[in-house]
């Protein structure tokens, strides 16, 4: 049996109290209900949703013709947003088709980012026993810190670009995009008049196939980069809090603020580029690239 006792502001130093709290990759179960295993990360990821929606309706509400301060600060960021995106994809009517979505994942990503580094996640939780020794599980932890959350957000964003891409150009021609049958079914009719079809249209084909792999390895980057960036933060963070919890942190917390923005960036940025390349006919894209 596993014997639980609530617990406030525990830390890595309880060690010497035969408590061990290690940063752990995987997140930590909290309750069940059923089969469903609740953990940490996830229930932060519930209260960033409802900040969001806070925010959301707090900004709704506050819609004026003529705007105060929150509406003129709202639409200010969606205005450079909108630019930003008409930027990649050259139209506006396209950006407005994918802009919420992308918007929307920067924002939950930020959200995450930035909930890890409060006081409280991650220090407040309770303690279990665990083969004879005492382990403190936290109620919260950052949600980008955990690679389930992350590659969730990478399939969604993975496979709502190739939905987005479906609906634009038609099945057809996007699923020729990856795998060209119709440029080998071209072959005998173009044969006498464009000799070379007979070597290009085949090389077109196994590259699109490969095009098949390189989906996956959206999903493997968008995950892997996201998760590696938070989480190392987070250890690095423990760690210094560990070696002197006074100051010593501090200018690293700064510095993990500036870099949550800039993977919540990085990650909605790759994600517009997907949708942009995805709604493109074949023959059509254009090859763009995010460093």
């Amino acid at each position: 049996m596993t014997e639980a006792t609530p617990q406030s502001e525990q830390s890595a130093t309880s060690q010497t109290q035969g408590v061990v709290h290690d940063v752990t990759l995987f997140a930590e179960p909290i309750f069940h209900v059923g089969s469903f295993t609740v953990t940490n990360s996830l229930i932060n990821s519930w209260v960033a949703v409802f900040l969001l929606s806070l925010i959301a309706v707090a900004i709704g509400r506050s819609v004026r013709r003529i705007p105060k301060r929150i509406q003129a600060a709202a639409e200010l960021v969606i205005q450079k947003a909108l630019e930003l995106c008409d930027s990649v994809t050259n139209s506006r009517a396209k950006s407005e088709k994918i802009f919420p979505v992308v918007f929307s994942i920067f924002a939950f990503i930020l959200v995450n980012n930035w909930m890890g580094l409060l006081p409280g996640v991650g220090s407040i939780g309770f303690i279990v026993r665990e083969e004879g020794q005492s382990v403190f599980v936290p109620f919260l932890r950052g949600a980008t810190a955990d690679l389930n959350t992350t590659l969730a957000l990478a399939l969604f964003a993975v496979v709502a670009t190739n939905v987005f891409g479906i609906i634009t150009v038609g099945a057809w021609n996007y699923f020729n995009k990856f795998i060209n049958v119709k440029g080998l079914l071209e072959i005998p009719g173009k044969m006498r008049k464009e000799p070379t079809i007979a070597l290009v249209n085949p090389i077109t084909f196994f590259v699109g196939i490969i095009e098949v792999v390189g989906e996956i390895a959206k999903v493997a980057s968008l995950s892997f980069r996201l998760f590696g960036n938070i989480f190392a933060g987070e250890v690095l963070l423990s760690s210094l809090a560990v070696i002197f919890a006074y100051g010593l942190p501090i200018p690293f917390m700064f510095l993990e603020i500036i870099v949550g923005i800039i993977q919540a960036l990085i990650f909605a940025m790759l994600t517009l580029v997907y949708f942009a390349v995805a709604s493109e006919g074949h023959g059509q894209e254009t090859h763009a690239e995010a460093h």
